[in-house]
Parts: C-alpha cells; structure tokens; sequence
C-alpha cells in the first residue's frame, strides 16, 4: 500500500497515477474529497482528511509499506513555521508506529541550511526528523524553483505590465517543472530499490535568470517586451500580502527565503549532475504559461 499525501498537489496527483497505471495500491490523502475524484476512478482508495488532526494521520497510514510525504502549505497562515513543524511530527510519529518501510519525501534546496530559509525551515526540520528512523529507508527530494510558482506573475503582468519578484533579476538559480519531481519520486517508489537515507537534488535541465524566464515567457504570451523588474523586500511584502493570497508571516518567510537565494546560500550547496538534471526546459515550459495565462484572472501564489 502506498500513501500519497498532497494527492492533489502538483506532484501528489501525477506520482498517484503513475502508480495506479502500474497496477499499485495508492491511498490518496487530500482535504477536499471532489478533487479526489480523478484517482478514485483509476482505483485509488481516497481518505480526505487534515494532516494537520495526528489522529487522522495516524490512522490514514496503517498499512501502508511506501508513502509519499509532502507539507501542504496554508499560506494564510499565522505561524507557518509552527504549522509546518506540526504536520512533520504527525506524519513522522505515523510512519515510525505503522513501520512504513519506504519514504520519498519533497524538500527544496536549501533544505541544507536549516534556518534561515523562510519557508524551507519547516522541509529542513523534516528531514532531520525523519532521518532518526534508522530502519525507515528515506530519498529527500530537493527540487529547485517551480516553474509552476511562475503563473503567480500572471497577475502582476496583467495589472502592473511588467513582471517582477525580489530575487535578482541576473541571478541563475535551478528551475524544475514539477511534472519531472514527481517522475523521479515515481522512479523510486516504483523499484523500492533504495536504502538508507538518501538526498536528490531535481534541478530542472539548466539554471536560468528571471531576466531570460521573462523573456521567453513575453514572447510566448505575445508580449515581446515584457520586462523583469526587481522589486524591494518591502514592496514585495505588500504586493503579496495586498493580493490576498498570503499572510504577512508567510511573505516574510517568502521574502526571507529570496534573501538566502539572492546571497547564494540556498543554491551553491549542490552540484549540477546529469542524474540531477530533468528534462523540461522554460522554453516548453512557456507553452503551458501561455495557455493558462490566456485563459485566467488573478492565480494563486503556491509553493
């Protein structure tokens, strides 16, 4: 039995699929039960819940020998950090007392740092929890920027006509489409063939610059001339907090997270591989952007 959390998710669903195509048993963990429907159809067993209730949690991993660990992020929050420290403990004490053999678990980078990364403090107090659990063998997958974070600027190129965030607009950092994190998490969880515990980088085929993601993004959505412009912590603050879509606790761990990657500290850690390069480029990634930014109003800021 595999237990999927965030089933829903940008991993969550394509990694349950996958898994579900090769004939597995998935349990699909999630909030809300109707977008949950999609998995029930292909067989899965569907437990709608809060992973944030321990009991729920508890009980949503008996049985289960694999499972794939993610923290759904409520970005209203007021103490995200405690919030995300909360879930961490449910799912571990769960997988400790249901003696769940095989884990793959989403980080990021700059998980390494373990303080100090806003929004990442919470993935780095993961996986030092979990990587106690001598006879739980563990992959930690830290994936780069996601290129879906990207249509959170759908709403500022519409208002504002330009595109902008707080990190460095000449900066290269990794970029992964979240569809080649969950093809790795699948791969895993497929073979069940790791042991120990065990770190992934996923960093997408090239590093790249918002100044160049924008550009490609214009062209693709018929604005040649779009501009990236960096903005001040300050007024990156307000615009998420003014746009509804975060709490100011959570733009200050957003903006503190965008501090350590403008200095470097959360992406000069690792080193670019093969093995930890995946496929999908902004480029084809753009076509994506295209279509739903042709079609949507104001997008929600995810993780």
């Amino acid at each position: 039995m595999y237990v999927i959390t965030g089933a829903t998710g940008n991993t969550g669903k394509i990694l349950a699929m996958e898994l579900l195509s090769k004939g597995k048993k998935v349990r699909a963990i999630a909030r809300h039960a109707d977008k949950l429907q999609a998995l029930a159809e292909k067989g899965a067993e569907i437990v709608v819940g809060d992973i944030s209730d321990a009991s729920f949690v508890m009980k949503a991993f008996e049985g289960a020998t694999a499972a794939y660990l993610m923290i759904p992020g409520d970005l209203h929050s007021l103490d995200f950090s405690m919030d995300q420290r909360k879930i961490v403990d449910n799912l571990f004490e769960a997988v400790k007392a249901n003696h769940v053999n095989n884990v793959v678990m989403l980080s990021s980078i700059g998980a390494h740092l373990h303080e100090g990364v806003g929004v990442v403090n919470g993935l780095a107090y993961m996986e030092k929890r979990f990587f106690t659990l001598q006879d739980t063998n563990i992959v930690t997958l830290r994936p780069g920027y996601f290129m879906e974070n990207l249509f959170g600027q759908i709403s500022i190129i519409k208002e504002m006509g330009i595109a902008g965030t707080a990190i460095k607009g000449d900066l290269k950092i990794p970029m992964v489409a979240t569809k080649d994190i969950a093809q790795v998490a699948f791969g895993y969880l497929n073979d069940l063939n790791f042991n120990g515990h065990l770190v992934r980088y996923v960093l997408g085929p090239r590093d790249v610059s918002y100044n160049e993601v924008i550009a490609v993004l214009g062209k693709a959505i018929g604005n040649p001339d779009l501009r990236y412009e960096q903005f001040s912590y300050e007024n990156a603050k307000r615009g998420m907090v003014q746009t509804g879509f975060v709490s100011e606790n959570v733009a200050d761990l957003f903006n503190a997270l965008t501090e350590a990657i403008n200095s470097g500290k959360a992406i000069d850690y690792h080193t670019r591989t093969l093995e930890n390069s995946s496929p999908t480029d902004i480029k084809e990634f753009a076509q994506v952007f295209a279509q739903v930014y042709q079609v949507a109003g104001k997008v929600e800021f995810k993780i």
